[in-house]
């Protein structure tokens, strides 16, 4: 049940951004006057699911459901149809149009996909604001994870600047942000009420972002925090066991717990077990024997820090989702800088669809939903920028070219030229999906 609702939520997400792409082509063609031959959502080899004729377009829904494409007469594109272009130009053909309009309709679709990459995170944040724990109510600072502790991280720090940027908000993904893209050499802590200098190793960079690495980090996105019960669950196994709201554990199975973090772990250990539990509730102890389920719960609520949500009006809004649009395209800029360096491996960074698919949360939560595919939609701007043959930056080249020096180059030309973009692009993807092979064995 999870993998199907991780693949819906990416061909849900896939399908907006490539509808919505293959708009932006389609409109100004329009505008100018240019015949669409098809409208395809997915990819129709041998047949579709469902078309339709209207007009001079065929709209239609494929069988392989990743991707999609419209097909513009007149012009050399993924379908290769030589025949069309050995017939003398018509007026309604892509190659009948001025250069500058036919350039208009190449970057139509990755000007609509910026754009809503800036609606999205625009629409996020004027419905949901900004949701984060502050640094100064983190009061018991961070529990450290395996990589925090070779930068030299404690439990109880307090992450206070970052390669000279104040941090404000508790998060482990800001920090390792400022010192995967940002290079941030040094970070600075409060620990035990003084201010701490880190030195960030050189390869560190190289740990934060090692696939095997997935799903670790410097602390953990929850603050360090004194062990207390604020919920007990009437159905759950703590309630059975007798256990009420108010208890304070002190120890699992004779281990000492203080932090809400320790009992965790403790509980985890001991998934589909029964574990000895001792608490403290007003001035008696007391011993409990309570099952853990299988998911390494036993049906208690712990008191969670205050967590700041910031409102914002729908001007403020955009202008904020439009800022994280910019700096998201900057950041990964930075990060594919990383890479042709050698700082970042390539193999830890690429990946196929089964690794876009892994973002999605196998709860279908909505906020992380709109925030992945507004992310690919920028990211779907910046490749088919990208000059390569085949995609639209590559036309782009030659059509920017023709403007400055009025030379068109021939349909020969461009089709040699697309045929070793497609090659490129396979590669890509063969070695992308490699990758993603081998992680699953």
């Amino acid at each position: 049940m999870d993998i199907l609702i991780l693949a819906l939520q990416l061909i849900l997400s896939l399908s907006i951004l490539v509808v919505l792409h293959e708009f932006g082509h389609f409109l100004p063609a329009r505008l100018f006057k240019t015949r669409v031959e098809k409208f395809y959502l997915f990819f129709d080899p041998y047949f579709s699911l469902f078309k339709k004729k209207i007009g001079d377009t065929e709209w239609g829904i494929g069988w392989i459901p990743f991707g999609g494409y419209v097909k513009i007469s007149g012009m050399i594109d993924e379908s290769m149809d030589k025949e069309q272009m050995k017939q003398p130009a018509q007026p309604w053909e892509f190659r009948s149009k001025k250069a500058w309009q036919r350039l208009i309709i190449m970057v139509g679709g990755v000007t609509v996909n910026f754009l809503l990459g800036i609606l999205i995170f625009s629409m996020m944040i004027f419905y949901w604001g900004e949701s984060y724990i502050k640094v100064e109510d983190a009061k018991l600072g961070l529990v450290v994870d395996s990589l925090g502790m070779e930068l030299g991280l404690q439990d109880g720090d307090r992450v206070i600047r970052a390669g000279g940027v104040e941090l404000k908000k508790f998060s482990a993904g800001l920090v390792s942000k400022e010192i995967i893209i940002n290079q941030a050499k040094e970070i600075e802590v409060e620990r035990d009420g003084k201010v701490v200098t880190l030195q960030v190793p050189e390869q560190l960079v190289s740990k934060l972002t090692k696939y095997e690495n997935k799903g670790k980090s410097l602390f953990y996105q929850s603050p360090r925090q004194l062990m207390n019960i604020e919920e007990v669950d009437p159905k759950g196994n703590a309630a059975k066991a007798g256990i009420e709201k108010g208890a304070n554990i002190i120890s699992v199975n004779g281990k000492p717990i203080t932090y809400q973090h320790e009992f965790r772990l403790a509980i985890i250990e001991s998934k589909g077990k029964p574990v000895d539990v001792s608490m403290v509730n007003g001035q008696d102890t007391i011993f409990k024997k309570v099952d853990v389920s299988e998911d390494g719960k036993i049906g208690i609520v712990m008191q969670q820090l205050p967590i700041t949500i910031e409102k914002f009006g729908l001007l403020t809004s955009f202008s904020k989702g439009g800022s994280m649009a910019v700096n998201f395209l900057g950041d990964q800029l930075k990060a594919f800088g990383q890479i042709f360096s050698g700082k970042i491996k390539a193999k830890d960074s690429l990946g196929s669809v089964f690794s876009i698919a892994t973002m999605f949360d196998t709860g279908w939560d909505w906020r992380v939903f709109w925030n992945i595919t507004a992310s690919l939609s920028i990211l779907l701007a910046f490749f088919n920028l990208l000059p390569i043959p085949a995609l639209d930056g590559g036309y782009v080249v030659f059509l920017i070219w023709e403007v400055i020096t009025g030379k068109v180059p021939g349909d020969r030309f461009m089709e040699i030229v697309n045929y070793i973009g497609f090659i490129i692009l396979m590669a890509l993807m063969v070695f992308a999906l490699g990758l993603d092979i081998s992680r699953w064995f």
